[in-house]
């Protein structure tokens, strides 16, 4: 987590692919090897990439020289963005933010609305 945090302090800008206000929730992964700063993270996994973070032109590369850690945002095709009365109707992955608390250097965060419910009290 200590890498994920430090890979923030170098973004400049979150795109966003999608509207994200039809997400109540999106999934945020962080990719460790990514050959670009700015131009999109390439995705091959699961589901479909909605947005992305943008790094600025001076940050530095990760633990490969010339690679970068950079956040990606995603739904897979059983969300609730997908299938409002599926599996995620009243909870959320382990990996989902609220859309909405994300921007550069900020980790998203989940909220009643990505949850779906009431969140509890810890």
């Amino acid at each position: 987590m200590q890498e994920h945090l430090k890979a923030l302090e170098h973004e400049e800008e979150i795109v966003w692919t999608e509207d994200i206000e039809k997400f109540d929730y999106v999934r945020q992964s962080v990719a460790h090897s990514v050959k670009t700063r700015q131009r999109p993270v390439p995705w091959s996994g699961n589901g479909r990439r909605v947005g992305y973070a943008v790094l600025r032109g001076n940050a530095p590369s990760g633990a490969v020289p010339g690679h970068f850690v950079r956040r990606v945002f995603w739904v897979k095709e059983h969300d609730r963005s997908e299938q409002p009365n599926g599996m995620y109707r009243r909870s959320a992955p382990a990996e989902a933010v609220d859309p909405r608390t994300v921007a550069p250097g900020v980790w998203g965060e989940v909220t009643e609305r990505a949850w779906g419910a009431p969140l509890k009290e810890a």
